[in-house]
């Protein structure tokens, strides 16, 4: 009789501090065991690989994957314990979460602080990782703990409330991982010479250690000669800050939020003094040399850093790059960028989600706000976005407050969703996203704030203090349900868009791009990868099959996650040499 294919393969620490590979079936139960040391592990795994193709059980990715890349061996598949362990112990999905929440052991939190990006609209929320977790921290590696853990996380699908849609997230979430791995392995070929032509460009040439490059000294002069004080740090914030006072600028902090719209000779050049300041420190010639070596920019991404499920980064600013560096992305010598974004990646998702067939008649095969104003719901395209965006991130005020309003009567569905959301979060209640991540609970200070400012006796300013935060919890989970829906998708996309890519045959040994690995230098690759936007390094001759695979994984995610809805994912999608400064 033929031994039965292992489903999975879960690879641990054995007692004597080498690894130990248990196969198990479908239902869990063990097939058979073997062991090897870490000099063998890169061997034996890349063997099974070929052999059997399993999914492989780690108890965090990004401890075990790395090793297996530099010496070669790529994996297909994973489970990522540590990943899908903090998905399903905080899922409403999950009926009974006891026996995940008892396991504190696998309680860690990524290792970063999120790096955000811009802000999107007046008032968006900005989500922070959740309290409570060992950040840093290691998950246990033992054979014996991985496989109880596995049992938990097995028996938790099987038993909740949508198990193929937590199927479809964790398989995600566990691809998701191994991308990251790869993408850091691989690296973004990156031009310094371009680099450093764009900050001579902007900054001046580069100054010796400890000067200022020479147009930021002159903006700063221009700031110093308008506050009429010649000595002023404009570095220091506290400095700055009573600088402006002085001279009769009256602002509570020195964000560039609160700075633009102010008449004062000072503002125009502190402004363009603090963009230059940010280029410098952010990625400047330091952080060139820090980060890019061999021609390949190396950053270090996190992937659920965020709690709605977005990837952060803890090295590098890779989620941050400025648009005026993008030129710096530049393909080798007979390869190509293949990039690709979303057009509206969230509004289309809400659409998706609430089943508001007027929002994807909007979209349909083009621009959603172009459509909008088709529609006659507002004047221009600009209006259309902020209108949106103020229902995606609960704008109040402003043109948000004017405008959102319109979209209700147009788009009810959707709007609903959105407003039910908030609704919950107000009231400290918690939202789940299409598969099934969950926000995290308010906390017990919130709680007993918000209980406080209820009773009969609570001072008007408590109460007004805890309306404010309900608001807040508001556009909070009113987000969260999009934004990590829309998570979800993008790793849905970028799962197959790696999946498509393997399938592509190596080039030659002469074609290849030796900076990018021993498992990429000769192959098709995911290079990049930002919420809604993907660049893929490709040999010349496969650039429209990299392409084609790009559309295609985008398609079949819309499927895989809303089978049934109308809604298309659009991409604006370019073969170049070089990425461009959009």
């Amino acid at each position: 009789m033929t031994a039965a294919r292992p489903d999975r393969c879960l690879v641990g620490r054995a007692p004597d501090g080498g690894w130990a590979l248990v196969d198990l079936d479908a239902a869990g139960s063990r097939l058979g065991e073997s062991a090897c040391t870490t000099a063998e592990l890169p061997a034996v795994m890349a063997r099974r690989e070929a052999e059997d193709g399993p999914r492989w059980v780690l108890s965090d990715t990004r401890t075990v994957y790395p090793r297996l890349l530099a010496a070669g061996v790529r994996l297909a598949r994973a489970h990522d314990l540590r990943l899908v362990h903090t998905i399903l112990r905080g899922s409403t999905v999950v009926t009974d979460p006891a026996a995940l929440r008892a396991a504190q052991l696998w309680e860690v939190l990524p290792v970063a602080i999120p790096e955000h990006s811009a802000t999107p609209a007046a008032g968006a929320t900005l989500f922070e990782l959740e309290p409570g977790g060992r950040a840093g921290a290691a998950v246990p590696e033992e054979t014996g703990e991985m496989l109880a853990e596995t049992a938990r996380q097995q028996r938790a699908i099987e038993t909740s409330a949508e198990p193929s849609r937590l199927r479809m997230l964790t398989a995600a979430e566990s691809a998701g991982a191994l991308v990251a791995c790869e993408l850091q392995a691989a690296g973004i070929p990156w031009d310094v010479a371009e680099h450093d032509r764009i900050l001579a460009a902007d900054l001046g040439p580069r100054p010796r250690p400890g000067q200022v490059p020479a147009a930021m000294a002159e903006v700063g002069a221009e700031v110093r000669a308008a506050l009429g004080e010649p000595l002023l740090s404009l570095d220091s914030p506290p400095r700055l800050l009573r600088g402006l006072r002085r001279a009769g600028i009256d602002v509570a902090s020195t964000s560039r939020w609160e700075l633009e719209g102010i008449e004062h000779p000072a503002i125009a050049p502190l402004l363009r003094y603090k963009k230059l300041s940010r280029l410098l420190t952010a990625n400047g010639w330091t952080w060139m040399e820090e980060w890019v070596h061999d021609g390949r920019y190396r950053p270090v991404y996190v992937p659920a850093g965020v709690v709605t499920g977005r990837w952060a980064s803890s090295g590098g600013g890779a989620l941050q790059i400025p648009r005026q560096l993008r030129p710096a992305l530049r393909a080798d010598a007979g390869w190509r960028l293949v990039g690709a974004d979303v057009s509206q990646l969230e509004p289309r998702v809400l659409a998706a989600m609430s089943g508001d067939r007027a929002m994807a008649e909007a979209g349909a095969g083009r621009d959603l706000y172009a459509g909008i104003v088709d529609a006659g719901i507002v004047a221009t395209r600009q209006e259309a976005k902020i209108a949106v965006l103020g229902a995606l991130y609960g704008g109040t005020t402003g043109d948000s407050g004017r405008l959102v309003p319109r979209l209700r009567s147009t788009f009810p569905a959707a709007m609903s969703l959105v407003d039910e959301a908030a609704a919950t979060g107000e009231r400290g209640g918690t939202v789940t996203t299409w598969l099934g991540r969950s926000s995290p609970a308010p906390e017990e200070a919130w709680r007993r704030a918000q209980a406080a400012a209820n009773s009969v006796d609570a001072a008007p300013g408590e109460q007004e203090r805890s309306r404010r935060e309900a608001r807040d919890r508001g556009r909070f989970t009113r987000n969260f349900v999009v934004q990590g829906t829309a998570a979800e998708w993008a790793l849905a996309w970028i799962a197959g868009i790696r999946r498509r890519l393997a399938a592509l045959p190596e080039v030659p040994a002469a074609e290849s791009a030796v900076p990018s690995g021993p498992v990429f230098a000769r192959r098709a690759h995911l290079a990049f990868f930002l919420h809604d936007e993907v660049i893929v390094h490709a040999p010349a001759a496969q650039a429209e099959q990299a392409a084609a695979a790009i559309r295609e994984a985008a398609a079949e995610a819309g499927r895989l996650l809303f089978p049934r809805s109308p809604v298309d994912f659009p991409l604006d999608l370019q073969i170049t040499e070089r990425a461009a400064s959009k």
